[in-house]
């Protein structure tokens, strides 16, 4: 079968550049794709980050300035992954270019900068843009989705997410740039991991009416290159705020944290509701609980949690048999697999990427956490 070529350019050759580019490698893997990906360019201001990817055989182009990426007339769409201050630009840049964007969160350092993002794509016709977020794309994430969209588990009551690291633990673990507001943003962790709690829950329409939380900046200060300097984030976040909708109204918790003990890269989700309850983590990833009463042998009805593995079922086919595990790398897969699916007009019905509205949404929900920090109230986000 002919498919379209899509040729991809990859801003920031750091870690989840790199993480793209091997998955993208393993694009065979996908059954009946409609496109054909391939990582064609890199772009880094360090010349010394593009070796790496002399190891993929496809990339023809390594910049120094993304401009000339985005200039490239070769390249259908871009992946960027930068720092969080430099979103607004480059983001802008790839929007006018012409090029699809899959932009890593936040989205922009505020609020403010992702509005004028969102802006920026409204105003520039045929734009295809999407932000990254990749756990939700776990089996068992979709199997909870399938379940709250069966209606079995009744009037839902209780909500929780969390995207969970103990990366920050070590006190004497340098300063980098997540832990500096003038890069990573005021809101700290919730900029950093927010929009992986936030994307279930805003697809579902579960945007809050209210917030209230408690933000924790527990290690003030971390070694720099000549000594200690302000680490001025929070690290840790607690939100407890209100669902209210037509038809719904119940509590959803979201939490995220960097110094979370004995967590690496957890993400978690749980409903619950009256006539049952469902809930994975990231932690046992083969593993999905659902929540039922059953008539136990000589006890009676109980309250059962019940666990059944969901094996390698993924949003777009995969040659992967079924009963084998799944990984990060394949949740990535599947983001790509769906980004570019819906960019070819051929997603369908299949879970997609977080689009820039939900991303938008996210940071109205961080915009009021830290005005309820500030203030000790719940706050509405703004609209």
């Amino acid at each position: 079968m002919s498919r379209r070529v899509v040729n991809i350019g990859i801003v920031g050759a750091g870690l989840m550049g790199r993480e793209v580019a091997g998955a993208i490698q393993r694009w065979p893997m996908l059954v009946d794709h409609p496109v054909d990906a391939r990582v064609t360019a890199v772009a880094d201001i360090q010349p010394r980050a593009l070796e790496w990817f002399d190891a993929i055989g496809t990339v023809r182009s390594r910049y120094t300035d993304h401009r000339a990426l985005l200039a490239d007339p070769e390249i259908d769409a871009v992946y960027i992954a930068v720092r969080h201050d430099l979103h607004e630009r480059l983001y802008t840049d790839a929007i006018r270019s012409g090029k699809a964007l899959l932009a890593e969160k936040p989205f922009g350092i505020d609020l403010a900068a992702a509005s004028r993002i969102v802006d920026a794509i409204e105003s520039t016709p045929g734009a295809f843009v999407r932000c990254s977020s990749e756990l939700p794309f776990y089996p068992g994430a979709q199997w909870v989705l399938s379940a709250i969209a069966s209606g079995a588990l009744g009037r839902i009551f209780s909500v929780r997410a969390a995207m969970l690291h103990a990366s920050d633990l070590d006190p004497a673990k340098p300063i980098t740039w997540k832990r500096q507001a003038r890069f990573n943003g005021v809101s700290g962790v919730l900029n950093d991991l927010g929009m992986h709690a936030l994307h279930i829950p805003l697809r579902r329409g579960w945007e809050p009416a209210s917030v209230y939380a408690l933000l924790q900046d527990i290690v003030a200060e971390r070694p720099g290159p000549d000594g200690m300097v302000p680490a001025d984030t929070f690290e840790n976040a607690e939100l407890l705020t209100r669902v209210r909708t037509a038809d719904e109204d119940f509590s959803l918790r979201i939490e995220t944290k960097r110094i979370s003990l004995g967590d690496k890269n957890t993400w978690s989700l749980e409903v619950q509701g009256l006539d049952g309850g469902v809930r994975f983590s990231t932690k046992n990833p083969k593993s999905v609980e659902f929540f039922t009463r059953a008539d136990l042998p000589g006890v009676g009805l109980e309250q059962v949690w019940q666990q059944a593995d969901s094996g390698s079922v993924s949003v777009w086919p995969t040659v992967t048999g079924p009963n084998f595990e799944f990984g990060f790398a394949d949740s990535i897969l599947q983001m790509w697999a769906s980004f570019l699916a819906e960019y070819a007009g051929a997603l369908g019905e299949r879970f997609g990427c977080a689009t820039p509205q939900e991303a938008l949404a996210a940071h109205r929900v961080i915009d009021a956490a830290l005005t309820s920090h500030a203030e000790g109230r719940a706050v509405a986000p703004p609209r």
